[in-house]
């Protein structure tokens, strides 16, 4: 592909970037294909935590030098963690790529994790999760996922728990790290106005650490059943999730889905945001989602409202369900939606850390990297009568939805709701 080259060293660590010589900077990431999902009940939240501690020194630079660095040559660093991976990365001049590599290399490499500072990071983290629990708009996301992904590490908050915050030790940290972080996991992905042979020479002159080959562990998508949940929580508002397990990042099916999702519930002229929102005015927030691992998705709607608008909120939804269900979309409905979507994806494409995380996750989801042409090709072809059937197999009118191929893989695969409010307003399931 024009502008794009991929290396995968003898070591097997993957260095990929994309030159744009019509920008005067570049953004920089260090990928590891690790996050909660590769965690457990004991040490559920560390991947997060070492997101912290990453930053808090090494053997070398303290926690203020670090950012000092980088930050008096104008650009900055930052990371984040997923449930399927954790990215550190850095934005900045291309004057200053390497001295960035230089940097985030130390960090990664080289590391101490003082104890004085996971017992201070600790605190951070638990205000963290505080905040996250007077969030319910954030809140109901993480239970919403527990009960969908019951019996699967997917389930499990990115965050952890206070217990497991509160007991990490430095070994635990150590472990971890030469455990996970291995070669095959490990993705440098740049983009902006540098030459790839930069990045070959920087990872050999400063990636010296001995990380694993390999843990050789495979991911696995076993799910229990669920059903709804309620949340008792002191809020002003109901906030309020219907949604089900789909296809993942794996399945071509995905983007039709993403599609409905859109003529369903993104967008200010989607039929949930019209229908709720503007013709009866029940519903500040209304929209679907569609969040994407590897080998499943959730899909669903969330609104927020008030403890009496929220049971006439539930029946429109499933009204709209039903009718996107019965009848086909007009050809002008799908083509907005495709246009929507395109759009967004392209202007997306003007900064180059989108362009580099979208580079990253290409590679780290399909082992190459699919283009934009492809993706915008894959959204044209999309048809009404695949947004139906997909329709009639996502909202059933029964309690048991088995998509084709995917009973087991899926669990009951049934919409569920959570309702987080004071009072339990869960009712019988809609027919």
């Amino acid at each position: 592909m024009k502008n794009i080259n991929i290396t995968q060293l003898p070591n097997g660590i993957h260095v990929i970037s994309e030159k744009i010589t019509h920008v005067k900077s570049f953004s920089l990431g260090f990928w590891f294909n690790v996050g909660s999902r590769d965690e457990n009940s004991i040490n559920s939240g560390i991947s997060h935590f070492l997101e912290h501690m990453f930053f808090k020194g090494t053997k070398t630079r303290s926690a203020k030098k670090i950012s000092e660095e980088i930050e008096s040559l104008g650009g900055y660093l930052n990371a984040f963690t997923s449930k399927e991976h954790t990215c550190f990365y850095g934005r900045g001049m291309s004057e200053h790529i390497e001295k960035t590599f230089e940097v985030l290399a130390d960090m990664v490499q080289n590391s101490v994790f003082s104890p004085k500072e996971i017992t201070k990071e600790s605190q951070v983290v638990i205000d963290e999760l505080y905040d996250i629990e007077d969030s319910p708009d954030e809140l109901i996301f993480d239970k919403f996922e527990s009960n969908v992904f019951n019996g699967n590490t997917l389930g499990m908050p990115i965050i952890g728990t206070e217990k497991n915050i509160r007991s990490f030790k430095q070994k635990d940290l150590i472990n971890f790290v030469n455990e996970n972080y291995t070669l095959d996991r490990f993705y440098i992905v740049g983009c902006g106005n540098f030459k790839h042979n930069d990045l070959l020479k920087f990872t050999d002159k400063y990636i010296t650490k001995h990380f694993k080959a390999t843990n050789n562990k495979k991911r696995e998508l076993k799910l229990g059943q669920y059903s709804d949940l309620f949340v008792e929580k002191e809020t002003q508002q109901v906030h309020y999730i219907l949604g089900k397990t789909t296809y993942g990042f794996d399945d071509k099916r995905r983007i039709p889905v993403s599609v409905l999702s859109h003529i369903l519930g993104e967008g200010s002229s989607s039929r949930l945001f019209q229908k709720i929102r503007e013709e009866n005015g029940i519903a500040y927030q209304i929209n679907t989602f569609l969040n994407s691992f590897y080998d499943i998705s959730t899909f669903g709607v969330y609104l927020s409202t008030n403890e009496k608008s929220v049971h006439k909120a539930q029946n429109l939804i499933y009204q709209e369900l039903k009718k996107i269900r019965e009848k086909k979309v007009s050809e002008e409905e799908l083509s907005r939606a495709k246009e929507y979507l395109i759009g967004n994806m392209l202007m997306s494409l003007e900064s180059t850390t989108n362009r580099m995380l979208r580079i990253a996750q290409s590679m780290i989801y399909y082992n190459k990297i699919r283009t934009v042409e492809d993706t915008v090709r894959k959204i044209q072809s999309v048809t009404r009568e695949e947004i139906r059937e997909f329709a009639n197999e996502l909202f059933s009118p029964g309690d048991k939805l088995i998509l084709p191929g995917m009973a087991e893989k899926f669990g009951n695969s049934a919409l569920t709701r959570v309702i987080l409010s004071p009072k339990n307003l869960l009712l019988q399931r809609a027919a």
